[in-house]
């Protein structure tokens, strides 16, 4: 019988305490940034609590994945090499990698990821990439589900990474230049300003404003739960949600809510099962519409939509809840959904912008904010901050469980306590005991203290006593017995790391262009001489080394002209004079091109 294969839930830790409470809530597997190096400088790590974090995780077969996925630059990389050791020595299951350059380096055989930094959105660039030796690829978010079964069947033995949920960035991954260009901060260096959640005014060639102040860049957050099913049968391995700084609520919130989508499949689906083990109970019902988002877009997953823009607010929209009816003077009535004192509400006001209020108290339909917002009946109210809600993200959390089978036997001088967990770790604890008969019975003691697991990773699923007389066994012996077995499980899942050779292949496999301009991200010498040796002719320097005038600084498959209506294959004809510009609050002009051809909006530096 074929085994199923395994499928990871892939949840995002902005440090330590963050990472184990998506453990506690379902993670099969967490990413996290070590202190340099990551593509999010503010979500950064010590060894010492990556450490912490792998001890904590490889108890219940979770993985650690930490991300690397910046350019580096020749005089970092001594510095690369010795943080790679650093972190393969404390047993991390994996890096993230975008520079190529990392292939040339003198690093220990820890598995590498190619990630999503490094464009992948075709077959050819996949099967080069499994042809080189990453057992996984992340892939581009633009892609449709009939791209990604593509690649799956280009590559069927190479795992695919793909997410989920959670924010989007405009241009593709690796792709995007505007924040270096603007404001010195390289989005591939981890520094990304965010330039595309700014207001824009979108003006014709001839100074006509089509659009003032809006955010003509900000897309909605992605949510692809209803689309898990078809996702793992296009050749998903692993789920990924989106979010290395964002807080623990809503890593506990949106974790919850997929491991809870997935293991409904796996019910059904005996082909597909989960790649970590051990129980886990939140104390409460995961809903994603109460943590942050600007409201949620599959994203292309099955083709372009007019969805999937945010263009009045880049902020988190949250929850719909209903309409306004009535405005007095420090209140007004509502219809909908029930909003609590201490929630937070937004709407969108006259003038286009969201405002956002703080509630007092609810009586009834009627809303008391704090200070009165400019609402006018019929807005429709959203809540972005649900104060009960939080209160209960806020409780403790309940630790993961191992299902633990005990056995309890006898050897010639005394006892042996031997238990095997759901991840099929198995110890055993022998002590030498003088054997005496009790005078009462003592199989009810014997299974109250060996039940004692409390704060613990384990519970007891069965227990077995298989002792040839009612032998007198003291609370404090098993007791003792108990523990060790407990010490001797934990240090066997800290100390079993299941990690192949997962060096890169020095082959000679050609790169599938021959030509690499400031889009192929090359910083180092080493990368240089990687794409060299894989038959790349000519290879400009990145963009952050190198000048580069009337540069396009974003790569998008999200299209200005589609969200107005005005697409050249399905739209109405405009009566504006292209080229379009966008025009940022400081001035900057910004032209668009339209490659229809490709469905590509670039965005180029005028």
């Amino acid at each position: 019988m074929q085994q199923p294969r395994k499928i990871e839930l892939l949840a995002p830790a902005k440090d330590c305490e963050t990472g184990i409470a998506a453990i506690n809530h379902g993670a099969d597997a967490v990413y996290i940034g070590a202190a340099q190096f990551g593509a999010r400088q503010a979500a950064g790590n010590s060894i010492e609590d990556i450490a912490r974090l792998v001890e904590y995780a490889h108890i219940f077969g979770v993985k650690v994945y930490v991300t690397l996925n910046t350019i580096i630059y020749d005089d970092e990389i001594a510095e690369v090499e010795r943080l790679v050791a650093e972190l393969y020595r404390i047993g991390v299951d994996a890096l993230i990698v975008q520079d190529m350059g990392i292939a040339g380096m003198d690093i220990p055989p820890i598995p590498l990821h190619a990630s999503t930094q490094m464009d992948n959105r075709t077959p050819q660039k996949a099967k080069f990439l499994a042809d080189v030796g990453f057992p996984r690829i992340v892939l581009a978010r633009e892609l449709s589900l009939e791209e990604i079964r593509k690649i799956h069947e280009t590559v069927p033995e190479t795992e695919l990474e793909v997410f989920v949920h959670g924010a989007l960035c405009v241009s593709y991954s690796g792709q995007c230049y505007a924040s270096q260009h603007c404001f010195g901060r390289s989005a591939n260096r981890g520094a990304c300003a965010q330039f595309c959640r700014l207001a824009f005014d979108l003006v014709d060639s001839e100074g006509v404003a089509i659009a003032r102040g809006k955010h003509l860049l900000s897309l909605k957050d992605m949510n692809r739960s209803s689309h898990i099913e078809e996702m793992l049968d296009a050749g998903v391995t692993s789920f990924k949600i989106e979010g290395r700084l964002k807080d623990i609520s809503y890593v506990k919130n949106i974790t919850a809510y997929y491991r809870k989508k997935l293991d409904e499949v796996f019910e059904r689906r005996g082909e597909y099962a989960r790649a970590s083990y051990g129980v886990c109970s939140p104390q409460f019902v995961p809903a994603p519409e109460k943590s942050f988002s600007r409201g949620f877009t599959d994203y292309m997953l099955n083709g372009m939509k007019g969805d999937m823009h945010s263009f009045d607010t880049p902020k988190s929209k949250g929850e719909y809840m209903g309409r306004v009816k009535f405005v007095s003077r420090n209140f007004f009535t509502f219809t909908g959904k029930e909003f609590n004192n201490g929630d937070g509400a937004c709407f969108i006001a006259a003038d286009g912008r969201m405002k956002g209020f703080h509630i007092n108290r609810v009586e009834g339909n009627r809303i008391f904010p704090q200070t009165m917002p400019p609402v006018e009946s019929g807005d429709e109210l959203f809540r972005n901050y649900d104060c009960a809600f939080e209160r209960e993200l806020s409780r403790p959390d309940v630790t993961r469980k191992l299902g633990l089978s005990l056995r309890l036997s006898e050897t010639l001088d005394g006892f042996t306590l031997s238990g095997v967990d759901e991840g099929n770790i198995k110890c055993e604890i022998t002590v030498s005991f003088e054997k005496q008969e009790a005078r009462t019975s003592q199989s009810g003691n014997i299974v109250k203290q060996l039940g004692k697991w409390g704060n613990t990773p384990f519970e007891i699923s069965k227990i077995d006593v298989e002792l040839s007389a009612d032998w007198f066994l003291p609370s404090s012996l098993l007791s003792d017995m108990r523990r060790s077995l407990c010490e001797a499980l934990l240090e066997k899942h800290r100390t079993t790391v299941d990690r192949e050779d997962m060096r890169l292949k020095n082959n000679n496999i050609p790169y599938p262009v021959e030509t690499l301009d400031y889009r192929g991200n090359v910083s180092n010498e080493y990368a240089l001489a990687f794409y060299k040796g894989h038959g790349v002719q000519r290879v400009l320097p990145a963009f952050e080394k190198a000048t580069v005038e009337g540069a396009t600084v974003m790569f998008c498959k999200h299209c200005i002209k589609y969200s107005m209506g005005w697409c050249t294959k399905t739209g109405e004809k405009h009566r504006y004079k292209e080229p379009f510009y966008l025009v940022s609050g400081d001035g900057r002009r910004f032209r668009l091109l339209f490659n229809c051809k490709q469905c590509i909006m670039e965005v180029v530096a005028d």
